[in-house]
């Protein structure tokens, strides 16, 4: 496949906070992503100098930097350095799970709209190599 990149739509980050490397996952103040599986608001179009602006692909597909090597169509999430790397997958509910209706039987129990682990993409190509550069599908949920 191809590494064409048609993002539906891109968002203008007026004045980088800092310095942004292209094709990196940014977060909604428009700020390169420091934390791993932290939520995102899209990919980097470009690099950009701190007080420099910069566009985001936000929805559609964009070129991201690989931070670890992954399969097609497996669900990725930042890494603390902005790359694409697989979802660990270690909040998935398992098929046929019982509904839980202790929290003292149960262990402790994640509240809130947000994982802790957000997914940002799905690949659409494969990445052998840390930095390579790969086409994923932008994830919204």
């Amino acid at each position: 496949m191809s590494q064409q990149a048609r993002s539906l739509l891109n968002l203008s980050i007026i004045t980088a906070l800092s310095a942004v490397t292209a094709y990196r996952f940014v977060d909604f103040t428009g700020v390169q992503a420091t934390v791993q599986g932290q939520k995102v608001m899209g990919v980097s179009a470009r690099a950009a100098a701190q007080g420099q602006g910069f566009e985001v692909a936000v929805i559609g597909t964009a070129i991201v930097e690989a931070g670890a090597a992954f399969a097609a169509g497996q669900a990725l999430m930042s890494d603390a350095l902005g790359r694409a790397i697989p979802n660990t997958g270690a909040l998935g509910v398992k098929a046929g799970a019982v509904a839980m209706t202790s929290t003292a039987a149960n262990g402790a129990v994640l509240s809130g709209s947000d994982l802790p682990e957000w997914v940002a993409a799905e690949a659409l190509q494969a990445a052998v190599n840390v930095g390579d550069l790969v086409e994923v599908l932008l994830v919204r949920r």
